[in-house]
């Protein structure tokens, strides 16, 4: 009888009979519960199918209304859809109903149910107001469509609304009284339990004071000096006591706190090495978060741009074809305004999608660079011929100040005018109240002897301050304090993209008289680059 072993065996005899004893009788009372809760949903389910079948009638009765009351000639395909819908919605929740009633609901000596009985003429109801509200929604008479309209919704009403009426009131009786057996059945759990628990009780009282409560006077002891040993009393120490397991245990204990003392001293050290790791760690967390806000940021704000760049070119284009379609007779200057119009945003949604197009190119490397020499001067004409509508409807002056040919650049001559037409565009766009744009050709000797072309596009708008210059050549970024206009942000990364590719540099600067000056450098090589990808 000294050893634990045998005391801790009889104590789980003992607890296993409980168990057992408890498992049977919430087994019993599980089955019970099944039934009376399956009983209860069931119930439940059939109601909640005839609260929705009677909401899909009201439905379908006012598309039904909807459609008989428009005039014949507007009654569009909108209404008949949506009356359509609602009655094939009514049709799929009387055939759940009925599958569920031939499920669950009793059967009469003959083998039919009543729910289901019932279900089935509300069906043959619903059938015959179905093919009514169809035959009479072809009339074309607008007053004789919605009186056969509103009769066929009468009669059904008169027909199946006792029908429904009774089904209801009888799956709330049956939902009623399926509460009314799980609260019986609860009581009845609940005097079990009482009468079980107080005999698990007195068994335990008995098993306590036999068995448990002198092993629990020493595992006091033990709590005792833990936690002391907790509070950092490490020369805490134990009376070993009789020779069983809890004697071999005290044994342990007392060894355990001795090596404790020597391991706390390098338990703070470690401490100590963490803490300093997660700090550490911390800081660089919350530089990475702090980067990855900004980079989130930026990304927004470049979807909610491309959304309104796209979208408001494709209203414009969509409300003029409307236009054009619905007037019977199209003047010759009235169709060439509507056309005008049409082709000047369906470009601007061109450029802006060549746009996300190229940068996104630019960043696989699927770009090729096609290398040639190109007169300088005409590209640039070439581009400012492009915006000088725009310019002079602006009442800006566009002029380019340099003499034909000029010099010869090696270089990808589409990608280099798009270059400029993007800087001639961001003045007029972002420049304020710009009156002047310049663009110059200037040939210069850098370090070492190099020669290199400059191309300049100056205006005397407001300028951008230096400490948003930088920015601007990031993807997409774009200065707050630059004004309203709109645009990806794409404009200056996409320059310096193509411009690195050429071996040049592009920087912006602040213009003599004011403004903003763009300056594009252009080296001369002894030989010619090849072409980047």
């Amino acid at each position: 009888m000294r050893s634990i072993r045998f005391k801790l065996a009889a104590l789980s005899g003992a607890a296993a009979s409980f168990a057992i004893l408890a498992a049977v009788g919430v087994l019993l009372a599980a089955g019970a519960a099944d039934r009376a809760l399956e009983a209860t949903v069931s119930a439940q389910q059939r109601l909640d199918l005839l609260t929705e079948i009677s909401a899909r009638l009201s439905d379908f009765g006012l598309a039904a209304v909807a459609v008989a009351e428009s005039p014949g000639a507007e009654m569009g395909r909108a209404d008949l859809g949506r009356m359509e819908d609602a009655g094939a919605r009514v049709a799929a929740v009387l055939e759940a109903a009925t599958v569920r009633a031939a499920e669950t609901g009793p059967a009469l000596e003959t083998g039919v149910r009543p729910r289901e009985r019932m279900l089935a003429h509300l069906r043959a109801d619903f059938t015959v107001l179905d093919r009514q509200i169809s035959g009479a929604v072809a009339d074309v008479d607008a007053r004789s469509r919605g009186d056969r309209v509103r009769g066929a919704l009468n009669g059904f009403a008169a027909s199946a609304g006792p029908t429904l009426s009774l089904l209801v009131e009888s799956e709330r009786r049956a939902v009623t009284s399926a509460r009314e057996e799980a609260l019986d059945l609860s009581f009845r759990l609940r005097v079990g339990a009482v009468a079980l628990a107080a005999l698990v009780l007195a068994a335990a009282v008995i098993l306590y004071r036999a068995l448990a409560r002198p092993l629990l006077t020493r595992l006091r002891e033990m709590d005792r000096a833990a936690a002391a040993i907790g509070r950092g009393d490490l020369d805490t120490r134990l009376t070993i006591g009789p020779r069983d397991e809890l004697g071999v245990l005290t044994a342990r204990f007392n060894r355990m706190a001795a090596r404790l003392g020597r391991r706390e001293r390098q338990v703070v050290q470690d401490r100590a090495l963490l803490e300093k790791t997660i700090s550490e760690r911390t800081a660089d967390l919350t530089a990475a978060n702090a980067r990855l806000a900004a980079i989130d940021a930026s990304r927004r704000r470049f979807f909610t741009d491309v959304s309104h760049e796209l979208r408001t070119p494709l209203t414009v284009i969509i409300g003029e074809c409307d236009v054009t379609q619905r007037a019977p007779a199209i003047p010759e200057e009235l169709s060439r305004t509507v056309f005008a119009t049409i082709r000047k945003r369906a470009g601007r949604l061109h450029r802006r999608i060549e746009d996300l197009l190229r940068v996104a190119r630019s960043e696989s490397g699927e770009i090729e660079l096609v290398f040639q020499d190109v007169p300088l001067v005409p590209l640039l004409a070439d581009a400012v011929a492009g915006f000088e509508t725009v310019a002079r409807r602006q009442g800006v002056s566009l002029t380019l100040e340099a003499e034909a040919p000029g010099p010869l650049v090696h270089a990808d001559r589409e990608w280099l005018r798009q270059v400029v037409e993007g800087l001639i565009d961001n003045a007029l766009r972002h420049g304020g109240k710009v009156t002047r744009i310049t663009l110059a050709v200037a040939t210069v000797a850098g370090a070492g002897g190099v020669v290199a072309d400059e191309i300049t596009v100056s205006d005397d708008g407001r300028g951008i301050p230096p400490e948003a210059r930088a920015g601007l050549f990031k993807r997409f970024e774009r200065g707050e304090r630059l004004g309203e206009g709109t645009g990806f942000g794409l404009g200056l990364a996409l320059a310096e993209w193509v411009v690195t590719r050429h071996g040049g540099r592009i920087t912006l600067e602040e213009g003599e008289g004011g403004g903003t000056r763009v300056v594009i450098a252009l080296p001369r090589p002894q030989a010619h680059p090849e072409a980047h990808h």
